[in-house]
């Protein structure tokens, strides 16, 4: 069938992209969906940091590849095999593919799903396919999603259900800034009741994590951002103190507000300092967990005898530790019950053709969560 697809040729385009203009409105061809596979129809599509260094070359990916991770759709059609959708089925994507039988799969860790990380790196499906051509080339899918699309092919093991009565715009949110930001504060930080959290980075994904960290009940919330304007924000949303990392007495000044340090820091803006700085405000037997996607070539010191004398915890957490399949209806059913108001996040909807201003507007750090709403 045909379809509508985002393509970028190539990465590093100069900005702004308004007028650089890196990714092109194409007209593609969609083959049948496979063994395993579904053809879904797209409903909503949100603008993430991970898309942006795609184009900006920080993560760098095969080209010509069609963009999107993060959303929502309902599906179309089915292919061979399939028995857990059926066209009509309301879905959200998530950007591992898992394929259930790895041993990270059989440990209860889908996100680190070895085959779903090999197919992403390689622009293939799961079953390392490619359903795209534009003019007759083949093109490379985006972690199995391909999502700033009208349709797209993907593994059935890249969607979970979602009931009906969820809205599509929000529930394209639950698919990476929700699993990764919560996720990360929920699963990957073990946050308790009446414990100190700090958000260091206050994206889309940080916001959400600072939802999370509201719904789990923290006494004490710190928000760190070098925006004035998202640390106000990040107040309106439900931080207790919010504090711009550059201050000198940054540092000091967290560790007063918590008697020595939060327990829980996590850094979300995918910067080696900012990772520094949440480890330096993290407590003596606290955690820090990081989720952000720095530069390959980044490099983070610490003074090694901290993590035993103080007795430290650093961790990554990749799609917020989640369990797709049960967390995404979990954080749906928050989000209805107004315990996750992730609508609040949505800053911007726009059309598909608008794409590269939604791009130099996240670039420019003046945006929140976007969402291309097909």
């Amino acid at each position: 069938m045909k379809a509508q697809v985002t393509l970028l040729r190539e990465m590093g385009a100069a900005r702004p992209y308004t007028e650089s203009r890196p990714l092109e409105i194409v007209e593609a061809t969609l083959e049948d969906p496979g063994p395993g596979e579904l053809l879904v129809k797209m409903a909503a599509a949100g603008l993430c940091h991970s898309d942006l260094s795609v184009i900006n070359g920080d993560r760098p990916r095969d080209t010509p590849i069609a963009l999107g991770h993060e959303a929502s759709g309902v599906v179309e059609a089915v292919g061979p095999g399939v028995t857990r959708f059926a066209p009509g089925d309301h879905v959200v994507m998530v950007f591992i593919a898992s394929c259930g039988h790895c041993v990270p799969c059989a440990e209860g860790r889908p996100a680190l799903c070895e085959p779903g990380a090999k197919a992403g790196a390689a622009g293939t499906l799961l079953g390392g396919e490619r359903r795209i051509k534009v003019d007759g080339a083949t093109v490379n899918h985006h972690v199995g999603v391909s999502a700033f699309s009208t349709h797209a092919v993907m593994s059935e093991n890249s969607c979970v259900k979602i009931d009906r009565d969820i809205p599509l715009d929000r529930a394209a949110l639950l698919g990476c800034a929700v699993l990764t930001g919560v996720g990360a504060v929920m699963n990957s930080g073990h946050l308790r009741m009446g414990e100190s959290c700090a958000i260091v980075g206050l994206g889309g994904v940080g916001l959400a994590a600072l939802l999370g960290a509201v719904a789990a009940g923290a006494e004490t919330i710190v928000a760190a951002d070098l925006a004035e304007d998202k640390r106000a924000f990040a107040k309106d949303l439900g931080a207790t103190h919010v504090i711009d990392p550059r201050d000198p007495d940054a540092v000091a000044e967290v560790k007063a507000w918590t008697e020595g340090g939060v327990n829980l820091a996590v850094e979300l803006a995918g910067a080696a300092p900012a990772l520094k700085f949440a480890y330096d405000i993290t407590r003596r037997g606290g955690a820090t967990v990081t989720a952000g996607l720095p530069n390959p070539e980044a490099k983070l010191e610490l003074p090694a005898v901290s993590l035993t004398a103080e007795e430290r915890t650093l961790k990554g957490s990749y799609v917020g530790s989640c369990v797709p399949v049960r967390d995404i209806p979990r954080f749906a059913r928050m989000m209805q019950q107004g315990k996750l108001p992730i609508e609040r996040l949505m800053t911007h909807r726009i059309a598909l053709e608008d794409i590269n201003e939604g791009f130099e507007r996240l670039a420019a750090g003046q945006a929140i969560r976007q969402v291309v709403v097909f």
